[in-house]
């Protein structure tokens, strides 16, 4: 992919652009068919993946559309199939793809909710974390952790 340094020319966390677009530079990572993008094996019953990512003239932060928004993925079809109305977004990165998946379900009508603790972030800068999480609460999504699903 061409958001990756190694196939850019730029270094691991630059920005530059990448078809017109503002990229962060990213180390080669979650790659189909190989390690990085492996399910843990006690994932149990995965009926639907959902691929992002797949043209390498553009990124994908969002689980929704490609960062041009040019391109949307199966999810929102998939979702709305299913009358599903209510997400629960956990995952990498807090500041980049989860963020922006929550962002776009947001506009989408979607009651979001963010499982912070079980979210990590790039931080590329120190408050990037915060920032993304503020900033996903300010558009509407709820912040919660964890235990408040126990």
């Amino acid at each position: 992919h061409k958001s990756f340094a190694i196939n850019s020319g730029g270094e691991i966390g630059e920005v530059g652009l990448l078809n017109h677009l503002p990229q962060v530079w990213w180390p080669k990572h979650c790659v189909q068919n190989s390690f990085g993008a492996e399910f843990h094996p006690e994932l149990l019953e995965i009926k639907n993946i959902i691929y992002k990512g797949t043209d390498p003239e553009i990124d994908s932060y969002s689980g929704f559309f490609d960062n041009g928004k040019l391109k949307k993925t199966e999810l929102f079809d998939i979702l709305t199939k299913h009358n599903i109305t209510e997400l629960f977004i956990l995952g990498l990165a807090t500041d980049y793809c989860v963020k922006h998946t929550v962002l776009d379900a947001l506009d989408l009508k979607f009651k979001v909710n963010v499982i912070s603790d079980a979210c990590k972030a790039v931080n590329l800068s120190p408050n990037d974390s915060t920032l993304a999480l503020n900033e996903m609460k300010q558009k509407g999504a709820y912040i919660i952790q964890s235990e408040d699903l126990i």
